[in-house]
């Protein structure tokens, strides 16, 4: 069921369109993730949906009730929301989360349990007493978090809350964020230029480009399945290869790129220009070995021109015979050991039809400020 929706939202600033939506829902109990490069609109579109911004067109409803502008008090109460900086008050950690209560004119005994159970929930009990000035950041994000989810809001905007923090702590936070959310059953729409963060939180994903939505689904849709060439490079796909249908047999599609065929279950017609998308983790990479066809199979042998170390794992680039397009693998630190990787080598490159996906191609589609190109 859908809490709040957008419909023909348009936010227009100096004559420049910075947020057109045709459809948009948060629904109940969700954690929706908004993601998308710089100037994608993310922010813009949290201000829309706590009613500080009034777009130049469009419908907003809550619950499917009309929102008349100003929206009212008693809603716009129901909907919290917490910046990147926790912008924490002088006091102390119990005074902040305290604070909105008051504000409410809430002060008695039943206040003060719902703000200890709010501390407690985010784990900072044991600092009530501490100055809010002398919390970590991780401390100081968490005081934030409680003093948005002591006024027991039924939506939760949260603007890149832990983008300043170390990688370790923004981990815990998540997961503490997530829990946190789930037990009171609480409406969450969580932005952030991280896709990590998106897919470790996220029910649904959506994808901001341009102040325009590519698509929203869930993370494996997104991820798997991108509905255009800008959502798969934005999701660091890794392999867009363009071609043509050529057959299409058995729900297999026959793609031809260059002088190479590959094998799809995503069934087009034959003739239809798309873009073969071939996430970087789904390639096998092996020693040199037999390259017959197999049904579903896309096997290829090839040269490596470069191996990158990326810590943990390692990206493989290899010449497979797609002109101006060498395939792209990760593959863990042992296999690139075992097999010796350099460049120069010979290896073998195999990937199912089920991990091709194919994107019908617009040839106005631009996507040359999309980060994460493969």
């Amino acid at each position: 069921m859908s809490l709040l929706s957008l419909e023909g939202v348009e936010v227009v600033r100096e004559g420049r369109t910075i947020l057109s939506l045709p459809r948009l829902e948060v629904r109940e109990k969700e954690v929706l993730a908004v993601v998308g490069p710089t100037g994608a609109g993310k922010s813009t579109l949290l201000r829309v949906l706590h009613f500080l911004d009034r777009p130049e067109a469009g419908v907003l409803e809550w619950r499917g009730e009309r929102v008349p502008w100003p929206a009212p008090l008693a809603l716009r109460r129901r909907i919290s929301m917490t910046f990147q900086d926790p912008l924490l008050l002088s006091g102390t950690t119990y005074d902040n989360v305290f604070y909105g209560l008051q504000l409410r004119g809430q002060n008695g005994h039943d206040a003060r349990e719902r703000v200890m159970a709010a501390l407690r929930l985010l784990r900072v009990e044991h600092l009530a007493d501490q100055r809010a000035r002398t919390l970590s950041g991780g401390e100081a994000q968490r005081t934030a978090l409680a003093r948005a989810l002591v006024l027991s809001p039924e939506l939760l905007l949260l603007d890149e809350p832990f983008a300043a923090l170390d990688a370790p702590i923004r981990k815990h936070l998540l997961e503490e964020l997530r829990q946190a959310v789930r037990a009171r059953g609480i409406s969450c729409v969580y932005v952030t230029h991280e896709q990590s963060e998106a897919f470790s939180i996220a029910d649904r994903i959506a994808v901001l480009r341009r102040g325009r939505l590519l698509q929203a689904g869930t993370p494996e849709e997104v991820l798997l399945r991108p509905a255009s060439r800008a959502v798969a490079r934005f999701m660091q796909t890794g392999n867009i290869l363009p071609g043509v249908v050529s057959t299409l047999d058995d729900a297999i599609s026959e793609v031809r790129v260059g002088p190479r065929l590959l094998f799809s279950r995503t069934a087009l017609p034959e003739g239809t220009p798309v873009d073969a998308c071939v996430r970087r983790e789904e390639i096998l990479v092996e020693a040199p070995g037999e390259t017959s066809p197999a049904p579903g199979l896309n096997r290829f042998r090839g040269t490596v021109e470069a191996v990158v170390d990326l810590g943990s794992t390692m990206q493989v680039r290899i010449d497979a015979g797609f002109p101006g397009y060498p395939l792209q693998a990760l593959i863990t630190r042992r296999v690139a050991h075992d097999l010796s990787l350099k460049p120069g080598g010979e290896v073998l490159a195999t990937f199912s039809a089920a991990s091709v996906h194919l994107i019908p191609r617009e040839g106005t589609e631009t996507d040359d400020d999309v980060p994460g190109s493969a």
